[in-house]
């Protein structure tokens, strides 16, 4: 049997979804797991998650004679990569990290540098309900004591639409706040 399907058979029959599997030349096999996703349900990976998986798998493993050095088992973490269709509609309205494929090109039209390959900004569905689009200002954050001016006018918003397909990389962008994720807008 393939690592993959004994794997995603081992971690879904726990209840847990796969959202990576990682092998390195050194012999260390990294898995990725989180809860499956149910809109309205904040459900966090823990320790005890971790360990379940991790002894069900070193067995699962041995069975059928995967050869691995080291299992490391662990939760997606605040960089959570987006993968599929199912993990980009769990975080719209979430800041993301994404790398195209390729570049812009000449379809920029003066927007942003056609060179450009990386974006950061709120995740959203596409007018036109099929795709997805990233929505960012290229306006500085404002520093914590810092006055603005009533007369500033904001800069404005961009927003690039995109398919799954042209995406090499798509993370959630790691947010450091103590207080945690703040929530979703209502929109």
């Amino acid at each position: 049997m393939a690592l993959q399907q004994i794997v995603q058979e081992t971690v879904t029959g726990l209840g847990y979804d796969l959202v990576e599997i990682d092998r390195t030349a050194g012999g260390l096999l990294r898995i990725t797991i989180d809860w499956p996703w149910q809109p309205g349900s904040e459900l966090f990976i823990n320790v005890e998650d971790c360990e379940k998986v991790n002894r069900q798998l070193q067995f699962a493993l041995e069975v059928d004679g995967v050869a691995y050095n080291r299992l490391e088992v662990s939760s997606p973490g605040i960089d959570r990569p987006l993968r599929n269709e199912h993990d980009f509609e769990r975080f719209v309205g979430e800041l993301i990290d994404i790398t195209l494929k390729a570049p812009m090109g000449e379809s920029a039209a003066g927007m942003v540098n056609p060179t450009r390959k990386k974006f950061r900004g709120t995740l959203e569905r596409a007018p036109d309900g099929k795709a997805w689009q990233i929505v960012w200002s290229d306006e500085p954050p404002v520093k914590p004591g810092q006055k603005v001016s009533k007369k500033r006018i904001p800069a404005p918003l961009n927003a690039l639409g995109f398919s799954i397909d042209e995406l090499r990389d798509a993370r959630l962008a790691p947010v450091v706040d103590f207080k945690g994720r703040k929530p979703k807008q209502e929109t």
